[in-house]
């Protein structure tokens, strides 16, 4: 019961995260289910891949409704991030886990880093 509470409040905290600043689903759900629910590192990204699906289509009908979708943008978007996702998937299976988690944390710096300084 313990852990499917904690499960929930992950959820929660990704779906707000997502709504609120258009990101998150990965960066919270990855790192939550790796050391809150110590979920192996493929695993937490498979499952987290899954969740994100029901966040995004909740947080882009309000989006929608709000007018705020460039839809050329969004299209040509989706299918690079189609072909992006399907290469990235292939790829999980061959990387080992180490790799992973210091490509993800390189990942998470260099964004944080133009988010406060450009």
């Amino acid at each position: 019961m313990k852990n499917m509470i904690k499960t929930i409040v992950i959820g929660f905290l990704a779906g707000f995260v997502s709504g609120f600043f258009s990101t998150g689903g990965g960066l919270i759900l990855v790192p939550a289910f790796m050391y809150l629910l110590k979920e192996e590192s493929k695993k937490a990204r498979g499952t987290a891949i899954f969740c994100i699906l029901p966040i995004v289509i909740t947080s882009s009908f309000f989006y929608y409704k709000g007018n705020y979708i460039d839809w050329k943008i969004a299209i040509l978007c989706a299918i690079g991030g189609t072909v992006g996702g399907y290469i990235g998937a292939k790829l999980l299976k061959k990387l080992p886990d180490k790799v992973l988690r210091i490509t993800f944390t390189i990942f998470i710096i260099y964004v944080s880093y133009n988010m406060i300084f450009k």
